[in-house]
């Protein structure tokens, strides 16, 4: 045998050098350099060349003739190898040599659906059997064919059917023209083509999934072309086989379970070859041997074989026998089987490796004879002393034996007979000493190259080895423990500690404080341990290894590490099964007692130990996440010994994109990494862009077969250890192919696959709740939830029914809508219609029950599952029969199974096809949402949708932009509407006027808005919405409109008011204008003396004057001052108490004041307080302000005592209904006060004792209402500042209608402008020149007054548009007035920020814009004003040269000229009518017009050196049209901590209040009752501990903060969601101004609230960038 072997080697070596040889002429197919091997093709097996036995010592001629021939038919033989091999991909149009190998990518993205009865093409036969194959469909080998239509048709050619042919009909054996005929192709030749033209990964694919099919694996491949023969071992390394192994001893029978992966297990093996050609099929006998009901090994009687086949021939194919431990088992224990497929006897060196390593060798010979060949080789196997069975086909004698040789006939006997007396005779064999054979041992193997010994696979197992290395001798339960401390105890405590962050009690901020030291402590110790030898060789491997390289060495880890745990993985498992049984028994028994108990007690233990044993390549993944987070939250920089963890997420990123699961939810944890999630996705979407992705989550029962489903329906092949389900939450991308992508809006299908739901397995409360936040997690991120239900028992769902009913109905009242479908695996018959509607109805009937229950807990009107979720139940429920066609392990998969996963697929791409889908940004921002949310108890009130928000902003921001066009256009129109009505053009406005002014920008809004919410990218999101602001659009315009004509109607009232002024002030101006031409004709000869012309005419105007308003009476200045202190006195208030608030002016703070203590009686009856009590009183309000009244107030709230003579503090309720009255009071008294006709009708001190009269009955009457009674103070002081706020108004109102009703002083100013028309007069200019002068001088007034309008309007615009402040929503404002407040460190500021931050916004807005236009963007304004100037300029002129023009062509006079002027400029100016009558004599217009345009140029340039206070004096000023637009929103505030809700809609029912970030409520006022302690804690930290309150000052029964929405209207309104109140901004304020606030309210920050010492770290800067945590999500 050695000297065969040398033989071998030697005629091996032959062949190689003939290959070396041929290769540099020929294009040989299998040429490659060794290192290249898995990427460059192998081809597939042909006939092989039988190696030669040339004696090279010979030197005889025809030895040498000989060998060349051999030679030359070697390389003959080749040449035809490879032409057929080419052939034969180019029919299966399989990539050729030098072209890229096909890969898993290839076939793991989604593409059309395969259909399995569908016919297949030729060129399309081997992609089809590949993606059949990766679906688990063991018909994939039986795939029908189309013919080519091109082709004739193949089955039967037509002959004449004349009599004379009959013969040569029926006893011909060929016909002529089937000669030509190409066969159809061999279905392992596809196989093997397949395997040849794959990658090593996607050849390990291939035949794991061959094995899952129960299909023999190909040992030993011969190259097609050369017959180098290769054991593709790599291949065999994912396959694990599990077995029950029997063994009687002392008539007791033990069962052993046993999982191996195969290439470890020592197996005996039984080899099978041919010598010579055989009528009966040697595979078909083996697959009696294995399973006779599957065709383990492929033979002739299988659908599709042909006679020929280019492949087979040489191959080795091997499979296992596996025992389930029962009495009918075929063997007692695990076998390996081998078969060489053709003639042995033309493949010795497969024939010689297979003899060496096999146990039992069976061999079938057609006949014995010695003559033959086969003989000697039979005499040989005999000499070798291995077990030999013979089986002889043309002999019909029984089992023979003759020492460990056996033969046996097999003519004329039965198959099954034949099956059982071999079955016998191994048996037999095998239970006597036999060889083992390891697969792993075919690297020893001479003459066969394993694909393993590639370069690239080699460094990967090398960086994979040092790894494993570090493990050599350890128990593997402490590996984790010892390399991967970053996720054992310190993860756990993290995430124990971080969830209590949401469940405080007591001193709730300096807990939480406390917490986030122990969080950062243990953040810190991670990052000390992090630098093991186990991470840094991993990290090194994935930072500098190649992606082929790196996904080697990651499979190589994952192999090795699943090597290392199985062996104690396989016993626990057994122990757990075992203890899971029983366990099981005890509850179908309704057994309550102990045992029952302590039984689920033992199997806890074995669910820890079973923890601990399992290791996978999660975990360092999971340990990277760790590492990263670590070193995140305390920004360590990176020692240079250490890996960089800020490229961890971008190598995981990598990964993922490649296809390896990531790990979502950290299943021994329970929790969520977010920090590493949000950094891992934003690498994928640095690297992919943000693609839309369809998320597919998946639920379902442990050990349900969820895994194995979805592998074959998306090949996923989610990272679990061995023998172990998933633990926990992965993520996976799937890539759909570009055939389809046209018919989806995404790019991806993200799979989400959870950790079997427990609560079958343990009945804890622990484990319901951590289903329950799983549950809800993952159908909280899924655009469609797969429910996977194990069995048909509807006891066994109940439990996994409720929690996801209670997760869908959580997501409904958090307004995220996804779908369901429902998967029954492992259902007895499938096929039953009837039984289907069964089982459907108890289904459904099952759903509405739980929705019932689920609707009790969650609070929640739902009669059944329908009313939660859009739910078919006849589309959306699939059956799935059982995935083993028969009894595992041997049996293969239920090609039903197959079929069923593929028609949930297309339900599932259907859907995706219809569906809203996410983009990878969207998605990472759900897993936050959702996580935040499930930190808290209450998911419901804490979930926080920022993608919602996020849309709804940028809405925001739209509808602000929106109103503001609409505005704009409104303000440009009533500019217009108001200078007509001024030129008496117009004396009456219409509502319908208005809306017609208006409909085109109005339609344009319209449009613009329809096109935002039917083309924006978050259009499924906007739709929510439309509605309801499409109906404030129209109210903001009727409003918009209303209040137009409004304010119109007002200056067309003052315009008729003043209709007698201005008839008078026109008649007056016109005799002024006769008076002074007059005297200019008189004093025509002085005209050169300057001043004696001045000096005369001084000295006749005030005759004039006098003589022109000797009956009319000048309007006097009004004296508020002394009004107010006459009107106090009426109401009886002693002159010593107004005089007092008046000079100390304390009246003027009375609305910013925290503690109005001083302004109470504490007595009822004030008026009746004796002397003592008032000392008393004095007394008490010292020890207040000293801090011992609390301590007083507390001690007798204990004794249970009455506090009634003795002082009270002020409680917090009181205080606030103070404010309340003073804020109505003013409102109130502002609202009377300006609909009073004030600039018309001017000022009456009536109207200040109407305001004082009103706010003396509002004081009463809060009295009437309350316990206690206000002093004469408050009702002076208040009624004072009432008056205090009305004062600018009414001066500025009164001064109004002074300067349009004072005839007197009109024509007091109507001086100069007199002057100088009889000084041009004088000097002897003609009318025209007069009259231009006089037309300039009143063009100058109103053409100011049009710039200054017209800028103001800009400038608004302006600033609305680029000013950072005003340009986005209304919490982008309510970020720059806290900035603002911060820089400026202003108490005051802050205070009426809180008390009214309606009034403190608009100080901001007017601040802001007087700093624009004045200092920093001065520059900017001028050149609007400038600009404006340009335009008005412009105006004029063509308004003079066309009413110039028209006048010479209609020949008109002066006052058809003037007629037509004013009429082109009264949209645009207010222009005086100037009588005519004293220039009626001019006739040359052209002299006119270039009069005016003389005084135009000193007016355009006087005009652009205008001071911007001019625009201080325009109708409507800029910063009062920006308060309008900006402050239309919601002002209500929490009814906590005084927050504003930052909503942009003033009215925006049915959404609840919410502001993005909340305060501590002490910011407000509120404290302890019975203390002087003020809450430190934030409502947002409040609502989610256990903590309680009082709604009020007087409410008897608290309310638990959880529940504080049922403490009234004011609470209910509010949404607020629990947060961790990180934002420092207010920190830093109650640090900053601690002082202050205590001052203001009286209390103090102590006891429990007492501030931490952490807030006092944060500076100003810190706190002004915080605010940026309000806008960004």
């Amino acid at each position: 045998m050695f000297e065969s072997v040398k033989k071998l080697d030697h005629s091996a070596g032959d062949a190689d050098g003939v290959r070396d040889v041929k290769t540099e002429s020929s294009t040989d197919i299998s040429d490659r350099p060794a290192e290249e091997s898995e990427t460059l093709m192998e081809t597939s097996p042909t006939s092989q060349s039988v190696s030669t036995n040339t004696n090279k010592s010979t030197s005889d001629v025809s030895g040498n003739k000989s060998r060349s021939l051999e030679i030359s038919e070697e390389i003959n033989r080749k040449k035809q190898n490879q032409r057929e091999t080419e052939t034969l991909l180019s029919r299966l149009h399989l990539p050729h040599k030098h072209q890229h190998k096909l890969s898993p990518a290839d076939f793991l993205k989604i593409g059309p659906a395969v259909k399995q009865d569908h016919e297949t093409t030729e060129r399309d036969l081997a992609h089809t059997f590949v993606k059949r194959l990766m679906m688990l469909d063991y018909r994939a080998r039986y795939i029908p064919v189309r013919q080519d239509t091109s082709q004739p048709d193949p089955v039967c050619d037509t002959v004449n059917t004349d009599d004379n042919n009959l013969d040569a009909f029926l006893f011909s054996t060929s016909v002529d023209s089937d000669q030509s005929k190409q066969t159809h192709i061999h279905p392992m030749d596809v196989q093997m083509a397949a395997f040849h033209c794959s990658d090593s990964f996607l050849k390990q694919k291939m035949i794991t999934k061959l094995s899952q099919c129960q299909y023999a694996l190909p040992l030993l491949v011969p190259d097609p072309v050369t017959a180098d023969i290769e054991c593709p071992l790599w291949t065999f390394r994912q396959i694990i086989k599990t077995w029950k192994g029997t063994q009687t001893k002392d008539n007791t029978t033990t069962v052993t379970m046993k999982s191996l992966p195969i290439y470890k297990a020592q197996t005996p093996m039984v080899a099978f070859f041919r010598l010579g050609s055989l009528s009966v099929s040697k595979s078909q006998l083996i697959n009696t041997l294995i399973n006779s009901r599957h065709s383990t090994f492929f033979h002739r009687n299988c659908p599709g074989s042909t006679k020929s086949r280019h492949l087979m021939d040489g191959v080795v194919e091997i499979a296992w026998y596996c025992p389930a431990g029962k009495p009918n088992d075929a063997f007692t224990d695990c076998i390996t089987f081998c078969n060489l497929h053709g003639d042995a006897l033309s493949t010795e060196k497969q024939r010689h490796i297979l003899t060496e390593q096999s146990s039992v060798t069976v061999v079938l010979v057609p006949t014995l004879d010695k003559s033959q060949k086969s003989t000697s080789v039979i005499t040989d196997l005999y000499k070798s002393q291995k077990p030999l069975i013979i089986l002889i086909a043309d002999s019909d004698c029984g089992a023979v034996q003759m020492g460990g040789m056996y033969k046996m006939g097999l003519k004329d006997r039965n198959q099954s007979d034949v099956s059982e007396e071999l079955k016998t005779i191994i048996g037999k064999i095998l239970s006597g000493p036999h060889k083992s054979f390891q697969l792993e041992t075919m690297t020893k193997v001479s003459g066969v190259r394993v694909d393993e010994e590639d370069k690239v696979c080699q460094k990967g197992k090398n960086a994979a080895m040092e790894i494993m290395n570090l493990f050599q001798r350890m128990d593997v339960s402490n590996i984790k423990d010892k390399f991967l401390p970053c996720q054992g105890e310190l993860w756990h405590d993290w995430c124990r500690i971080n969830k209590e962050q949401y469940r405080l009690r007591g001193n709730i901020e300096k807990e939480k404080c406390a917490k986030q030291q122990q969080l950062m402590q243990i953040r810190q110790k991670q990052c000390t341990v992090s630098c093991g030898q186990l991470m840094k060789l991993f990290i090194k491997s994935l930072s500098s290894f190649s992606p082929t390289e790196k996904e080697y060495f990651l499979k190589w880890t994952q192999i090795l590490i699943d090597a290392v745990s199985t062996d104690d993985l396989s016993s626990i498992l057994q122990s757990y099964d075992e203890k899971w049984s029983e366990v099981l028994a005890l509850k179908r028994k309704q057994d309550k007692s102990d045992q029952l108990t302590s039984k689920q007690a033992e199997l806890e233990q074995i669910s820890k130990k079973l923890q601990s044993a399992t290791f996978g390549l999660e975990h360092i993944f999971r340990e990277m996440g760790q590492i990263y987070e670590a070193h995140k939250s305390l920004q360590e920089p990176t020692n240079w010994l250490q890996p960089d963890w800020s490229k961890y997420p971008e190598l995981a990123a990598e990964l993922m994109i490649s296809g390896h699961p990531m790990e979502l939810m950290d299943g021994d944890a329970g929790h969520v990494p977010l920090t590493w999630i949000s950094s891992l996705l934003d690498q994928v979407i640095r690297k992919l862009g943000d693609k839309m992705v369809f998320v597919l989550s998946v639920l379902g029962v442990q050990s349900s077969g969820k895994s194995t489903m979805l592998n074959a329906m998306f090949g996923l092949q989610f990272a679990v250890s061995s023998g172990r389900c998933t633990k926990g939450a992965f993520m996976q991308l799937v890539k759909l192919s570009e055939e389809i992508q046209k018919d989806f809006q995404c790019d991806y299908i993200l799979v989400v696959d959870t950790e079997g739901l427990r609560a079958l397995e343990l009945a804890g409360n622990t484990t319901l709740h951590h289903d329950n936040e799983l549950a809800t997690f993952v159908v909280g991120l899924g655009n469609m939830t797969l429910i996977n239900i194990f069995g048909e028992n509807p006891a066994e769902m109940q439990d996994v029914l409720q929690i996801v009913v209670q997760a869908f109905m959580r997501m409904k009242k958090v307004k995220l809508s996804p779908s369901c479908v429902f998967v029954h695996q492992n259902v007895t018959d499938v096929a039953a219609a009837e039984k289907n509607m069964d089982g459907k109805r108890r289904l459904l009937e099952k759903l509405d029950q739980m929705a019932q229950l689920a609707a009790k807990e969650e609070v929640c009107d739902a009669k059944c599952f329908s009313d939660i979720i859009a739910f078919d139940v006849q589309k959306e429920v699939k059956y799935f029969a059982q995935l083993w066609e028969g009894s595992p392990p041997m049996a293969p998969p239920n090609p039903d199974y197959s079929e069923k996963v593929q028609e949930l697929k297309a339900t599932i791409l259907f859907k995706a096809s219809q569906s809203a889908v996410v983009t990878l940004s969207q998605f990472k921002a759900k897993i936050q949402d959702l996580w935040k949310a499930l930190l808290n108890e209450q998911f419901v009130f804490s979930f926080k949708n920022t993608l919602e928000i996020a849309v709804y902003r940028k809405l925001e921001v739209q509808y602000g932009n929106w109103t503001w066009d609409l505005r704009s256009n409104m303000l440009t129109i009533e500019n217009q509407l108001y200078t007509r009505i001024e030129n008496g053009k117009l004396d009456k406005v219409e509502l319908n006027d208005l809306f017609k002014e208006m409909s085109k920008t109005y339609t344009e809004i319209k449009k613009e808005m329809t096109e935002y919410f039917e083309n924006d990218t978050d259009k499924e999101m906007l739709v929510q919405w439309r509605g309801r602001f499409e109906n404030k659009i129209k109210e903001f315009h009727e409003d918009l409109v209303s209040d137009g004509k409004r304010k119109l109607d007002e200056v067309l009232q003052q315009k008729i008011a003043c209709k007698k002024v201005e008839e008078k002030k026109t008649e007056f101006e016109n005799k002024l204008l006769q008076k002074s031409k007059e005297l200019a004709h008189q004093l025509k000869d002085k005209a050169k003396d300057e001043e004696e012309l001045k000096k005369h005419f001084d000295s006749v105007w005030s005759v004039w004057v006098q003589e022109l308003t000797a009956d009319t009476k000048p309007i006097a200045d009004i004296n508020l001052v002394n009004d107010q202190v006459d009107i106090l006195l009426e109401l009886g208030f002693e002159w010593g108490l107004i005089n007092e608030s008046k000079t100390s002016g304390k009246y003027k703070s009375i609305r910013r004041l925290g503690d109005y203590s001083d302004y109470v009686s504490f007595t009822k009856h004030k008026d009746d307080c004796d002397s003592s009590q008032q000392s008393q009183n004095k007394q008490m309000e010292k020890d207040r302000k000293q801090g011992t009244v609390g301590k007083m107030v507390e001690y007798f709230s204990k004794t249970g005592t009455k506090i009634t003579s003795y002082f009270k503090s002020l409680q917090h309720e009181d205080q606030k209904a103070i404010r309340s009255l003073i804020d109505h009071v003013e409102k109130q008294s502002l609202d009377v006060i300006k609909n009073k006709p004030v600039a018309t009708r001017g000022y009456r001190s009536t109207y200040l004792q109407e305001m004082a009269n009103n706010v003396k009955e509002k004081v009463a009457e809060f009295e009437s209402k309350w316990k206690y009674a206000l002093k004469k103070e408050f009702t002076v002081d208040l009624i004072l500042y009432v008056f205090h706020r009305a004062e600018p108004w009414l001066s500025e109102a009164h001064r109004k209608y002074k300067a349009n009703n004072d005839v007197v002083t009109y024509v007091e100013n109507k001086q100069t402008q007199n002057y100088n028309i009889f000084r041009s007069f004088c000097k002897g200019n003609s009318s025209a020149v007069v009259l231009g002068e006089l037309i300039c001088e009143k063009l100058k007034v109103s053409a100011v007054q049009a710039v200054c309008n017209k800028t103001a309007i800009d400038l608004a615009g302006e600033m609305k548009c680029t000013f950072p402040a005003f340009n986005g929503n209304r919490l982008n404002l309510e970020k720059h007035v806290l900035k603002s407040l911060a820089e400026e460190e202003d108490f005051n500021g802050f205070i009426n920020y809180i008390r009214q931050p309606k009034s403190q916004v608009e100080t901001f807005i007017r601040a802001e814009v007087k700093k624009y236009i004045f200092t920093e963007h001065k520059d900017k304004a001028l050149d609007i004003l400038r600009k404006n100037v340009d335009v008005i300029n412009k105006l004029v002129s063509q308004a003079l040269f066309t009413a110039t023009d028209r006048v010479k062509t209609q020949r008109g006079d002066t006052d058809r000229w003037m007629e037509e002027f004013s009429s082109l400029l009264k949209d645009h100016l207010t222009f005086e009518t100037i009588c005519c009558q004293n220039f009626s004599d001019i006739e040359r217009f052209d002299f006119l017009k270039e009069a005016i345009e003389r005084g135009l140029e000193s007016i355009s340039q006087e005009m652009k050196n205008l001071s911007l206070d001019k625009i201080n004096e325009s109708r409507q000023k800029p910063d009062q049209i920006l308060i309008d637009q900006l402050c239309k929103c919601c002002w209500v505030t929490c009814p906590f901590c005084a927050a504003v809700c930052t909503n942009t809609l003033e009215n925006h029912s049915p959404d609840k209040h919410n502001v993005p970030f909340h305060r501590p409520s002490g910011i407000k006022g509120w404290h302890f009752r019975g203390t002087v302690e003020l809450d430190i804690d934030f409502c947002t930290t409040n609502v989610a501990s256990d903590g309680s309150f009082y709604p009020h000052h007087d409410s008897e029964t608290s309310i638990p903060y959880k529940q504080y929405q049922t403490a009234g209207e004011e609470y209910a309104t509010w949404q607020i969601t629990p947060d961790e109140s990180k934002m420092k901004y207010w920190k830093w304020f109650v640090c900053q101004f601690e002082k202050d606030i205590e001052h203001y309210y009286g209390l103090k920050f102590e006891g429990r609230g007492e501030i931490p010492c952490e807030w006092r770290n944060y500076t100003k800067e810190e706190a002004i960038k915080s605010l940026d945590e309000m806008c960004d999500l």
